[in-house]
């Protein structure tokens, strides 16, 4: 039987490094690896929505996933996202992930023809869970990207059914009435990890321990001092915490959302993520200096990147 990885914690949702043309820059990958260690991260979920998994071929998904295992560790995990229009292709990344070590898989729901029934989207998953039978899957639940609303715990009873290697959900989704149904279901059968940055709180008032997000990326210290104080039943500290998470989420959406806007504050914090592929807009040299300056005003760097302790999620 295989287990579902009991995460605790803060798994990051990596921006794949790019040169200025569009290549992939998998040098940059481990000076990323080890800030997200050094940031008290458990683990990368790559290759996803953050990841511009969609935008790239077959080749170079492979690539930047062998990449990422040169940094795995029993307390840094590898998770491949595998999804694509064709389940086929995504076979063919989930047998890659199995035979280089990943701990595990996931997959989001097609997004061309997205399916609108349980069974459906359980007959997409099925193959690509089953060619990497040794890994622990987890689908993507990302109902604002991939357009599939199947409810989750319709899924979970169908797939279960199926799917052998099935574990839980990573679940990028404001419907927390779904999430704490798959939380409960079958005493606690399925390990569902809460996927929104800007809500973790309210993920944790519900029962999730394992959260997968791109604000990870660079602002980890915030969510482990959320956790912290949630742990130990401080909500003011919680919550003020969480809004200043939100603060930092209202400059992403003002400078074209967690991707676009997210590479470029990686890079001003070190890591040199490079541009978006189309059809992400790239940054206006105007447009770096006025996000710079968006940041400084909420003292990000001060508050986040430079802050003298960083905490380790108790």
């Amino acid at each position: 039987m295989i287990k579902k990885l009991n995460i605790k914690g803060l798994i990051s949702a990596p921006f794949t490094p790019m040169h200025s043309n569009g290549a992939i820059n998998l040098a940059e990958i481990e000076k990323y690896a080890n800030q997200l260690k050094k940031d008290n991260v458990v683990g990368v979920f790559i290759c996803g929505t953050t990841g511009e998994g969609m935008l790239m071929n077959v080749e170079e998904r492979m690539a930047v996933a062998l990449e990422w295992m040169k940094y795995k560790a029993s307390n840094f995990k590898i998770i491949v996202h595998v999804g694509s229009t064709s389940f086929s292709i995504s076979e063919t990344l989930a047998v890659h992930a199995q035979e280089i070590g990943a701990d595990a898989i996931g997959t989001m729901g097609p997004v061309f023809l997205p399916p609108n029934d349980a069974a459906s989207l359980v007959d997409y998953c099925e193959p690509i869970a089953k060619a990497a039978p040794n890994l622990p899957f987890y689908y993507y639940h990302v109902p604002s990207i991939s357009n599939v609303s199947v409810p989750m715990k319709e899924f979970l009873i169908e797939a279960d059914k199926r799917i052998p290697n099935l574990v839980g959900i990573k679940f990028t989704h404001n419907n927390l009435m779904e999430m704490q149904q798959c939380l409960a279901l079958n005493n606690e059968q399925f390990e569902i990890l809460h996927g929104y940055d800007e809500v973790l709180l309210a993920g944790l008032s519900i029962g999730a321990i394992g959260a997968v997000g791109s604000t990870y990326n660079y602002m980890a210290s915030c969510y482990s001092k959320i956790i912290n104080a949630f742990n130990q039943g401080n909500l003011e500290e919680a919550r003020k915490w969480q809004q200043y998470s939100v603060t930092v989420v209202e400059v992403l959406i003002k400078y074209g959302g967690g991707v676009r806007a997210g590479k470029e504050i990686m890079s001003l914090v070190g890591i040199n993520s490079g541009p978006g592929r189309a059809p992400i807009k790239k940054f206006s040299s105007e447009e770096k200096i006025n996000l710079k300056n968006a940041l400084e005003a909420i003292d990000f760097f001060d508050n986040i990147k430079f802050m003298n302790t960083i905490e380790t999620v108790k």
